[in-house]
């Protein structure tokens, strides 16, 4: 006998889910990752605590929810496909300094909001490193594409060229001139490009 399902009660399951992770960033965001229990999350949402495990998983999950957006973000994606398409590495590095922008600018209140103090919590720093994996990864794709090119200073190897990348164009640098500092998102941009170009790019007729 198959099961029944009824799609009044998936949308209230959804609106339900919803609404907790709605709760949930805003409490994040006001009062820290690590400050904010489940017990909060459920008061806030007005459901029961319970509600918030079956719904979301938990805090972690709801964490790991709330950074999707931006680790699936389709700039990644969209950059990674132009860069495989050009062979030009002063428009690689560009390319990248403006997909990074693009994705730190669009979700700019969690990524700051949440982690530029850290998370303090074990669970939720594996979900962090998580998304940088996934940052590194496209960097280390940035790196590869340059070493085909041969467009590295000869000094540089792939590894260090991957370091470089995030040095300059990594979350890192994004939270430290636009969040600390207070630069516009177009003038790290632009200088963040400008860096990197000088630091890992060769010399024209070199």
């Amino acid at each position: 006998m198959s099961k029944y399902h009824s799609p009044r009660r998936m949308d209230a399951a959804a609106d339900t889910r919803m609404a907790i992770i709605r709760s949930a960033r805003e409490l994040f965001l006001a009062h820290g990752y690590a400050d904010v229990t489940v017990a909060h999350i459920a008061a806030a949402a007005r459901v029961a605590v319970q509600t918030v495990y079956s719904s979301t998983g938990g805090k972690t999950a709801i964490l790991a929810a709330l950074l999707a957006s931006t680790v699936n973000d389709p700039a990644i994606a969209e950059g990674l496909e132009a860069v495989a398409a050009s062979t030009d590495p002063g428009a690689i590095i560009d390319i990248t300094a403006e997909g990074t922008r693009r994705t730190h600018e669009r979700h700019w209140d969690v990524l700051y909001g949440l982690l530029h103090d850290g998370l303090g919590d074990h669970g939720a720093t594996e979900v962090f490193n998580e998304g940088i994996t996934v940052y590194l990864k496209a960097l280390t794709m940035v790196a590869d594409r340059l070493v085909t090119l041969d467009a590295l200073r000869p000094e540089l190897d792939h590894a260090l060229a991957v370091d470089l990348l995030w040095f300059f164009l990594g979350q890192r640098a994004w939270f430290l001139l636009v969040g600390e500092r207070g630069w516009s998102f177009d003038r790290a941009q632009e200088w963040m490009a400008e860096s990197a170009r000088q630091a890992l790019l060769r010399s024209p007729g070199h």
